[in-house]
C-alpha cells in the first residue's frame, strides 16, 4: 500500500485504446522466468529482434540493466527481490498501457511475486503471459556465462538462486521452454506461435528470418 495519503489518480484524455489504435497493436507482457543460465535472455534478446523486424513494437527489461538504473539501490535479499520485481511489474504495466510488448527476463523466484504481477496487469485489463523458462541445474551450471555458480559453489556468493537461495518454480506457466532440450530457433517458433494464439500478434509474424535464427544460434552460451 502507498505510504502517501491523499492521492487521487489522474485521468488523462488519451485511452489505452488511443494509443494501441495508433501503433496498430495491442501490448503484453511476456514474462520469462527462471534460474541464472537457464537462457531468459537470449530468448527475450532474439524475440525483440524478431519482432523488429516485422515493425513490431516491444521493449525489453533485463534484470542486470535494471539493477544499474532504476534499482540499483537494491540488493539480493528477500525484501529487495521483491521490491525490485514490484518495481518492474509497474514499469512493464506502463509499457503496455501505450502499446508494447514488453519482454521481461528476471529470475523472480518467488511465485506470489509473479502472481502479484499477474493481478497487477489483469486488474487494469491488460495481457500477461507468464514463460517458464526451464532449464535443469546442472546444464545451467554447465553454461554458467557469467561465472557465477562458480563463485557461488566457492561462497563468493551467498543467496544464489539455485544454490543456496529457493527457486519457486511456476505449476500453471501460460508456456514452458525446456532450454536444456530446445534450440534457440525451436523456442523463438514456440514463442511466436504462442503469441499468435494469443492474438497478441498475426499469423504473418510466425517465422523469424534465416539471418536471425543464424545470429541467435551464435548467441547460446
Amino acid at each position: 500500500m502507498p505510504k502517501a495519503t491523499n492521492i487521487k489518480p489522474y485521468a488523462g484524455l488519451v485511452s489505452i485504446e488511443d494509443r494501441c489504435k495508433l501503433l496498430n497493436q495491442k501490448g503484453a507482457t511476456i514474462w520469462f522466468t527462471g534460474i541464472s543460465g537457464s537462457g531468459k535472455s537470449t530468448i527475450a534478446t532474439t524475440l525483440e529482434k524478431a519482432l523488429l523486424e516485422q515493425e513490431i513494437f516491444s521493449y525489453l527489461l533485463d534484470s542486470d540493466n535494471v539493477r544499474t538504473g532504476i534499482n540499483q539501490d537494491l540488493g539480493f535479499s528477500e525484501k529487495d527481490r521483491k521490491e525490485n520485481i514490484r518495481r518492474i511489474g509497474e514499469i512493464a504495466k506502463l509499457f503496455v498501457e501505450v502499446g508494447f510488448i514488453v519482454l521481461s527476463s528476471f529470475i523472480s523466484p518467488y511465485k506470489v511475486d509473479r502472481d502479484n504481477l499477474r493481478r497487477l496487469h489483469e486488474d487494469a485489463n491488460l495481457r500477461f503471459f507468464e514463460v517458464f523458462v526451464d532449464c535443469s541445474l546442472v546444464e545451467a551450471e554447465r553454461r554458467d556465462p557469467k561465472g557465477l555458480y562458480r563463485k557461488a559453489r566457492k561462497g563468493e556468493i551467498k543467496g544464489f538462486t539455485g544454490i543456496d537461495h529457493p527457486y519457486e518454480a511456476p505449476v500453471s506457466a501460460d508456456l514452458i521452454l525446456r532450454t536444456d532440450q530446445l534450440t534457440l530457433e525451436e523456442e523463438i517458433a514456440m514463442v511466436l506461435s504462442y503469441l499468435k494464439s494469443k492474438e497478441v500478434i498475426g499469423s504473418q509474424y510466425l517465422n523469424p528470418s534465416n539471418s536471425l535464427n543464424t545470429q541467435a544460434d551464435k548467441v547460446r552460451s
